[in-house]
């Protein structure tokens, strides 16, 4: 049977990311001060203005809008002449503390107070249905056409700071459709890419320029065949940009963020949040969860659903699907993850090193697939292979 999936990603300029940047950004540099900080921090931009705004509790004392201008810099705002600049962005900081009601769950778990064990001692910061996903069909353990997506636009902004392409500009999105036969990926179906550029470029220099410095260069050959259609700008002129041109929010990218909509969402955003926030850190640990399981051999593909109430450890339920790629039963999977894994926010934290600064590096180009993360690890395989 013959299908196609298309997946979406866009650069660190997007309105959209620029935000997730700047959030987490804000949410390492606290970290590195005060590893046990509550952090909730959101963004909003638009021509020359941005908005930093949320609850932080925290003994960490920090330059919110240093931190914000340099991470908007580091993106490669830096032209005054664009509508939106490191230097002469007007910056309000709206920040408060975390609701008293919230650290009444997350400080003292339901399970604590009656007695549980230290990894008892935290409450999940929310109620929230999170999912994971993995399947062997890329060596990422991702699905294949978010992961082109996102090599394709972290392309786009490596030939614009290197200079290889010198008249881009900071904002760009990119698409790919990819045909599946049998449920394996087959070919390419289309490629989508539009990057911001400045008003010396003619479109027909740009289209020719992105398709091989950019598309060829991270599409592999054989997935390319006389049928797969290119649409480089198809607009054709894309000077206006960024947050001059869209206004951009905290987590309004959330399927970029994950696997590009082969998985169900469960509605959280990820940046700008502390690891008390099961919307990321179970997230993330789900992910975790569903990798080993694929990279043991349990399952060519395995979804997994984790809920949780507000202020309870323990997940009030786990849902395992494995599209009937599975070794096993997906009941008898479920029964080995509650075994193997445990998915109590402080076991979480402690396992996947979340209390630590390593945020920033997740806000472009996706949470998944980046082999350096800790919940991309797969050190639980040989605990897995021992129940085939």
């Amino acid at each position: 049977m013959k299908n196609f999936f298309t997946s979406e990603s866009v650069t660190s300029g997007h309105p959209d990311k620029v935000c997730d940047v700047i959030s987490d950004s804000v949410l390492d540099a606290i970290l590195e001060q005060d590893p046990s900080a509550r952090v909730a921090c959101e963004c909003s931009v638009t021509t020359d203005f941005l908005l930093v705004m949320g609850e932080i509790t925290t003994s960490a004392k920090i330059d919110v809008e240093s931190v914000a201008r340099n991470a908007i810099r580091e993106i490669g705002y830096t032209d005054k002449n664009t509508g939106f600049c490191a230097d002469d962005v007007k910056v309000l900081i709206k920040l408060n503390k975390q609701s008293a009601d919230i650290a009444l769950g997350v400080d003292n778990s339901v399970e604590a107070k009656a007695g549980g064990d230290k990894y008892d001692l935290i409450g999940a910061g929310d109620q929230g249905i999170m999912f994971g996903y993995a399947t062997n069909e890329t060596e990422e353990f991702m699905p294949l056409p978010i992961m082109l997506a996102h090599k394709m636009c972290a392309r786009l902004e490596e030939v614009r700071k290197n200079g290889e392409i010198s008249y881009l500009r900071t904002d760009g999105k990119g698409q790919v459709t990819v045909e599946y036969f049998n449920g394996k990926p087959l070919r390419v179906e289309a490629v989508v890419l539009s990057s911001q550029h400045d008003d010396t470029v003619t479109t027909e220099r740009l289209r020719k320029d992105l398709r091989e410095l950019v598309i060829d260069k991270v599409i592999p050959q054989e997935y390319i065949d006389e049928k797969t259609k290119f649409f480089i700008n198809p607009t054709g002129r894309f000077e206006i940009g960024g947050p001059n041109g869209d206004s951009g929010l905290t987590g309004r990218k959330i399927i970029v963020d994950t696997y590009g909509g082969k998985c169900p969402h469960g509605g959280g955003a990820f940046s700008g949040k502390d690891p008390t926030k099961v919307d990321r850190s179970a997230t993330y640990m789900a992910r975790y969860v569903c990798k080993n399981i694929v990279a043991s051999g349990l399952a060519d593909e395995c979804q997994i659903q984790v809920a949780y109430a507000i202020g309870v450890a323990k997940p009030v339920s786990i849902m395992v699907n494995t599209f009937g790629t599975g070794k096993l039963s997906d009941d008898k999977i479920a029964d080995i993850i509650v075994k193997e894994f445990d998915l109590r926010p402080l076991a979480i934290i402690e396992k996947l090193g979340l209390n630590k600064p390593v945020y920033k590096q997740t806000a472009s180009y996706g949470h998944f697939g980046k082999n350096q993360l800790a919940w991309e690890k797969t050190d639980k395989v040989m605990d897995l292979k021992k129940y085939f």
